[in-house]
This record gives C-alpha cells, structure tokens and sequence, in this order.
C-alpha cells in the first residue's frame, strides 16, 4: 500500500489522534497532506480541532476523577504543575484558552484545572472554542507551508514533502524549547 493511499484510509484518524497525544506536529502535518490534496483542508482541520478537544477533555476528567492514578500523580509532580496553577489562579478563563499554545503546559494544564473547581461545562466551552482557534491555526500554518515549499522546491514527492514538514516543526518545537529554557537575567 502505497503512503498516499494510507493518508487518504487513515490519515484523518491519525490526525485525530496526534492532535489528542502529541498536538501541533499532527495539526501541522494535517496542513501539509491538505495542501497536497489527499486530504480536504477542512477534513484535516476539524481531525485536529476534534483531537485537541478529547485529549485535553480527558486529561481534564483524568485530573477531576482519576488523582491517584499513577500517569496523573507523575505528571502533577513536574515543576511545571506550580506555575500551571498560579496562571490558573490569577487568570481562569485566560488560562483556559490558552494553555494550549504555552510551551511545556498542554498536557499538565487540564489536569491542573480538572483538580479544581471549575465547572465542567464551562472547561468545555472554553476548551472548544481554543481548540478550534488551535486547530485552525495549526493546520494552516501547515497547508501555507506545504504551499512555500511547492512555490520554492517545486512538486516534490509525497514523502519527502513530509520530511521537509516534520524537520520544520521540530526545529520549531526545539528553537522554543530553547527559548524557555534559556536564564531570563532576573534574579530571585
């Protein structure tokens, strides 16, 4: 089977579920395999809308019900759990439509709301309305960059287009990492 023809049987699925586990990169990719016609943009789209949606849902019960669950004790065990709730605390409905696009906070954060006593209804309005700026955005960051590369290295095939999408976004993910990590100058 060819790599075309599993993108046009699972490519949406994948998407889905990048979206859910990993975010951005699945988002991303959904773009590159729009713009190559395997996928319709808005398939792609809403894959990576739905994914970030239910991932961030069940994080967000996993942190309400499942507390002593051993993934969820590990993860409320980072550092990044203390600064994840103080952005909480000050900012709730900000916070919530954000999260998403804060660097090492996509994953902690539902939890972190889900241990608290924030509405369920509310977490999922505001979860789907940021999941849906997220997706979009996402997707089209990645179907205007499978557009440039086309413009600049012509038509290229399938798998190599993918390859040029996915060094892009972890060089991305890697130069923002580095931008996190890096010593701010202040002092305590």
């Amino acid at each position: 089977m060819s790599i075309e023809a599993l993108i046009e049987n699972y490519g949406l699925l994948a998407i889905f579920l990048g979206a859910a586990f990993e975010g951005e990169t699945a988002a991303f990719l959904g773009g590159v395999i729009a713009h190559r016609e395997l996928l319709s943009y808005w398939s792609a789209s809403l894959a990576a809308v739905a994914g970030s949606f239910a991932g961030d849902q069940f994080w967000f019960f996993a942190g309400r019900y499942a507390g002593q669950w051993a993934p969820v004790r590990r993860l409320m065990e980072r550092p990044a759990l203390a600064r994840a709730t103080r952005l909480l605390e000050k900012y709730q409905t900000r916070f919530i439509l954000a999260f998403r696009f804060l660097v090492g906070l996509r994953t902690i954060s539902p939890i972190v709301i889900g241990t608290t006593r924030i509405a369920v209804g509310k977490f999922a309005v505001l979860n789907a309305v940021a999941a849906l700026v997220w997706g979009q955005l996402f997707t089209a960051l990645g179907y205007l960059f499978g557009h440039g590369i086309q413009q600049t290295l012509g038509h290229l095939p399938l798998h190599r287009h993918l390859l040029i999408a996915v060094a892009a976004a972890a060089g991305v993910a890697a130069a923002a990492l580095l931008f996190r990590m890096k010593p701010s100058g202040r002092h305590p």
